[in-house]
């Protein structure tokens, strides 16, 4: 091309040698990012049928409540107690009331009252009140007894369900033909675009989603929804100033502090052996998280990189990875037990494109996949809600 002393942004107009100077990639500002899902990895198996169902099990509890509001002759000197369970106690049990350092021996059982000698082996005298916890502390067996009451507890079948996930893509055969720039192959662009999108929403209904009131497997006119681990935790569900969450020294109206976040973590390791590894985090709550350390936090003269990030969190009951979602709702976080959490695809059934018969001057097919989610033990899980998020 000869050499015309012009600008090309002034050439172009005159100059039909000047071919377009477009990158070839397409940015893309949409976030699409799938942090839970890809902290998860895949799952070891996929699910085998619509509804998906696993089994649980629980070892005989050693904990219990009283059930009595009046004590006779005293609260510190009855000897006939009322419990919520009878028939978790036997005789020769040692029991401690939850704060006191007096152990009750148990030498009778009948519905749920219990005869109990107070103040065994010489410790100190308590105070009983209704609704106060009781540890079981053990039994002792008497030498060549026979074999006690047989106790077990029932296994239990949980389920969820698969739920599909689709999106079109269709192009004409002019766009196919057409050079376009910053794309190869039209097709092929939008299956890209359109898994992206399809993998947001999986995690997105992995996090939130709920089932249908009824008809949960689906039919042809309901369509098939999986629950979320949000919807599915009932056991440790905590709102901060809320029953045994407080909102803690220094804190806002239900500001997230250590106060709150650690006592969710002790409560849930003792009430379960899930071992929480993962916080799963808004935007907001995620920066919460990353003031704890603000007090603490020093720089020299020579310090030219200013960090405010917390991407694990230590406490006594283990390490957890902090995971940002945008999907999480902003007022809420989850504690999380991985090794109990997969999110299946139904068998051949993964994210794949199905091309379609056309009808016209046009290919078209379907991205589409069909996942549920596997949560085990929800009581190995964890729910802090209510957050400030000002």
């Amino acid at each position: 091309m000869a050499f015309t002393g012009k600008a090309t942004f002034s050439a172009g107009a005159d100059l039909p040698e000047l071919v377009e100077d477009v990158s070839d990639i397409v940015g893309i500002v949409s976030p699409y990012e799938t942090a839970l899902l890809n902290h998860l990895g895949d799952a070891k198996r996929a699910a085998r049928s619509t509804i998906h169902e696993w089994i649980e099990d629980t070892l005989l509890p050693n904990t219990d409540t009283i059930n009595q509001t009046t004590f006779t002759p005293n609260a510190q000197d009855a000897t006939s107690v009322t419990v919520s369970n009878g028939g978790r106690f036997k005789v020769g049990d040692q029991v401690r009331p939850d704060g006191a350092r007096e152990v009750l021996f148990v030498t009778g059982v009948a519905g749920n009252v219990l005869t109990v000698v107070r103040r065994y082996g010489s410790t100190s005298a308590s105070n009983l009140s209704n609704g106060q916890k009781r540890f079981i502390l053990g039994n002792a067996a008497l030498e060549g007894d026979d074999r006690p009451a047989t106790q077990f507890t029932t296994r239990v079948r949980r389920r969820n369900y698969t739920q599909i996930f689709t999106a079109g893509v269709e192009v004409s055969g002019s766009m196919r033909a057409a050079r376009t720039a910053g794309v190869a192959d039209e097709v092929d662009f939008q299956k890209q675009e359109r898994l992206r999108e399809l993998l947001r929403d999986l995690e997105n209904c992995v996090i939130n989603g709920v089932a249908p009131a009824a008809t949960q497997q689906g039919s042809s006119t309901v369509r098939r929804t999986m629950n979320g681990i949000i919807p599915s935790l009932a056991t440790h569900v905590y709102t901060p100033n809320v029953g045994p969450i407080p909102i803690g020294a220094g804190a806002g109206a239900n500001g997230l502090t250590e106060t709150i976040l650690n006592t969710a973590l002790r409560l849930v390791w003792e009430q379960s052996a899930g071992k929480i590894d993962t916080i799963l985090v808004s935007g907001v709550q995620k920066r919460r998280l990353n003031e704890f350390a603000a007090t603490y936090r020093e720089y020299g003269p020579t310090d030219k990189r200013f960090q405010t990030v917390v991407s694990e969190y230590e406490s006594d009951f283990g390490v957890c990875k902090i995971v940002t979602s945008r999907w999480m709702p902003a007022d809420s976080i989850l504690l999380l037990d991985s090794s109990r959490i997969g999110v299946l695809p139904l068998m051949g059934r993964s994210f794949h494109y199905k091309p379609l018969a056309s009808t016209g001057d046009s290919e078209v097919g379907m991205v589409l996949g069909e996942y549920t989610l596997e949560l085990k033990n929800e009581n190995a899980h964890g729910l802090i809600r209510g957050l400030a998020t000002a």
